[in-house]
């Protein structure tokens, strides 16, 4: 069973194996409550998995550690397995779906773990992974319910405790839960008025559902640009202790999670993967209205983020936050037109970074076009602005 002399066991093991992430002061993300971050972006490998896979990969037997271990995933998991299993010195293959991300590939690779590229998805890798398991007799690592891992993640809520005097609430990501189900056991354990609260998207609600309906359920598909916690079905330990220990959960949409990528990095400097900003999202979007006044701990659980979607969410996230506006105006095709839209725009403070000119169609004047116009803008009052502007110049807007 899980106990808290086993996190503690686990604390001393990954003692000189991760870093011990800094709590910082993020003041600027929020005027609802008092915000801290637990950096586990900074940790090795970019996210907090090491943490589990460290420790349960240190308990195995002399014999176990030469026959090697086995993980499947697309991502953290792959990774934090791959440098534990280099760090100890044994073997790991690690399967992973053909169609996983370059980046994350080569990074694994790069710990030293042999590869196994399964073609189809996720669950087609799980497959070839136990079966593989099976062949060569290795242990399979897995990425949540197993009572090793929990306890490894678990070493983030005792660390959260010893860095921040007097914290409210802890706010955690959540997947197949082998994250939070540390964390609130081993806070739980020490300080049960802390309250500790997880955090789905909206596209894969599992633990969220199971927990609201008080059993295990599966979803059919899961979509959300948190892909770290984009699980379809939580764990039997994980449902279990995230009943008994965690406060509530809340889901986040993908455009809250953009708006709080984006948050992250104007105001704080930090790169945050989906699944790492999702608490931050909560709090930036209001979901838990009982934190309000409250010092509140965000755990930043990754920061592998692949640079082509990291653009198209910061684009997404400068809509969601109106730091940017599209405008479609109708008028005449003569000149000076596209001048006088221009000085009220510079007048309201606003940066044109994009002009679309269109002629008119059937519906219109036979003179008439249409000017598509993307703005700078520094929130929603000022898009309104523009707006009201523009209007009251007599230009027709849709």
């Amino acid at each position: 069973m899980l106990t808290l002399e086993k996190i503690r066991d686990a604390a001393e093991v990954l003692g000189g194996a991760i870093y011990r992430t800094d709590v910082i002061h993020a003041p600027a993300l929020s005027t609802r409550c008092d915000v801290f971050l637990k950096t586990e972006n900074l940790q090795k490998t970019g996210s907090f998995k090491i943490r589990g896979a460290y420790y349960k990969i240190a308990r195995l037997s002399e014999t176990e550690k030469k026959r090697g271990v086995i993980a499947c995933s697309a991502g953290n998991h792959a990774q934090g397995v791959a440098l534990a299993a280099q760090k100890n010195g044994i073997p790991a293959l690690i399967c992973l779906p053909d169609g996983a991300p370059i980046s994350k590939v080569e990074a694994t690779k790069s710990y030293g773990a042999e590869l196994c590229l399964v073609p189809g998805v996720y669950d087609d890798a799980y497959e070839r992974a136990l079966r593989l398991k099976d062949e060569r007799k290795m242990t399979f690592i897995h990425p949540f319910d197993d009572e090793d891992v929990i306890a490894g993640q678990g070493t983030i809520g005792l660390e959260i405790l010893s860095q921040l005097d007097g914290v409210d609430a802890v706010l955690v990501p959540v997947g197949g839960g082998g994250l939070i189900s540390g964390i609130a056991y081993a806070i739980k354990s020490v300080d049960p008025s802390v309250r500790v609260y997880g955090v789905q998207a909206e596209g894969a609600p599992s633990m969220y559902n199971s927990i609201r309906d008080h059993q295990i359920g599966s979803l059919p598909s899961v979509s959300t640009i948190a892909d770290g916690i984009a699980v379809k079905q939580p764990g039997a330990q994980t449902f279990a202790l995230c009943a008994k220990y965690v406060d509530g959960i809340v889901t986040v949409s993908d455009d809250e999670i953009a708006e709080a990528i984006l948050a992250l990095i104007e105001k704080e400097k930090m790169i945050a993967e989906g699944a790492g900003a999702v608490p931050v999202a909560a709090v930036l979007s209001g979901k838990l209205p009982e934190l309000d006044g409250k010092k509140v701990c965000c755990v930043v659980s990754g920061g592998n983020i692949d640079v082509t979607i990291l653009s198209r969410v910061i684009q997404r996230g400068l809509l969601m936050s109106g730091r940017q506006m599209t405008v479609n105006i109708e008028l005449l095709d003569k000149p000076g037109q596209l001048v006088r839209v221009s000085e009220i725009i510079a007048d309201c403070g606003g940066n044109v970074t994009g002009v679309h000119h269109e002629h008119a169609n059937a519906g219109s004047a036979v003179i008439g076009c249409f000017l598509r116009i993307e703005i700078e803008t520094r929130d929603f009052a000022h898009i309104a602005l523009i707006r009201r502007k523009l209007t009251d110049a007599g230009f027709r807007l849709s």
